[in-house]
């Protein structure tokens, strides 16, 4: 890694995000701040920056739209004054982060019930058939 800055290559390993990913932040606006560059045009992070990434993966992965992240990032990169927006709109992800979790919970269940009827008909013997058409 260099002293100066990381290179799009070591934000890519450390973030799990491809080099194509971190231009398309770039491009929407989605990092905190304008990402410098050497004389040779390319492209120096800071640590801060792979923090930021890091919880824009972990909102993303939660199911954030990129439209809801860009909204966020455009609140944080404004500075202060605008935290109960940014509240109201971490606490509606989270929300629907709940609604999606107890909708998993209940389709895990059903799945459950599945393997254990299956796993019985296959340990008696009585699997053939099971379902069949």
């Amino acid at each position: 890694m260099r002293t100066d800055g990381l290179s799009i290559g070591d934000v890519a390993k450390a973030t799990g995000l491809g080099v194509h990913a971190l231009r398309f932040f770039e491009r929407e606006e989605i990092f905190l701040r304008e990402i410098p560059r050497t004389a040779g045009g390319q492209r120096l992070y800071s640590r801060a920056d792979v923090e930021w990434l890091l919880l824009c993966n972990r909102l993303r992965d939660s199911g954030m739209p990129i439209a809801t992240l860009k909204r966020f990032a455009a609140l944080v990169r404004s500075g202060p004054g605008n935290e109960n927006e940014r509240l109201a709109l971490l606490e509606e992800h989270e929300r629907a982060v709940r609604d999606r979790i107890v909708g998993l919970t209940a389709s895990l269940e059903i799945i459950h019930g599945k393997v254990v009827t299956y796993r019985r008909h296959i340990e008696d013997g009585t699997a053939e058939g099971v379902w069949a058409p």
